[in-house]
């Protein structure tokens, strides 16, 4: 990302924990080896009990299962993110995905969502790119993680 982009100033965003990004329509959140072994160490499970718990296959990769209504696994109405701290690296990097940054207006139909878009701390160009390595829909993910 050498270019100059349309975000260079940085932008602002805060997680409200509003939820509206973990509940609703079915999904994927896509984990690697180091989410799972981060969210295996979370809840003091091996690696083979949080899977048979918490993972599944699809299109050929590990996502977190669902509640039954499309919801996260580990989203609470009354608390919210269950394991925000530890959450997964997809999860981290929102709302800084490739796709929400490919113009003002894919940032600002996303802010229409979120609530936590254009509100809060400001980021700044590196840390958004940081967060973009982090992105689901990063090139060649997924890809070699780092240890």
């Amino acid at each position: 990302m050498s270019e100059q982009v349309w975000f260079s100033e940085g932008l602002k965003f805060e997680c409200t924990q509003c939820g509206r990004c973990c509940t609703g329509a079915p999904g994927f959140v896509w984990v690697g080896e180091r989410e799972v072994e981060r969210l295996a160490k979370r809840f003091g499970l091996s690696l083979e009990d949080f899977g048979r718990q918490h993972l599944r296959m699809a299109r050929g990769r590990l996502s977190l299962t669902e509640k039954p209504n499309g919801d996260c696994v580990f989203w609470s109405n009354s608390t919210g993110c269950q394991v925000y701290e530890d959450r997964p690296d997809q999860c981290r990097s929102w709302p800084f995905w490739n796709a929400n940054l490919e113009s003002r207006a894919d940032w600002n139909e996303i802010a229409e969502e979120c609530p936590g878009c254009n509100r809060g701390s400001s980021w700044s160009l590196v840390q958004i790119q940081e967060q973009l390595k982090l992105a689901p829909d990063r090139p060649n993910w997924p890809d070699q993680e780092e240890n």
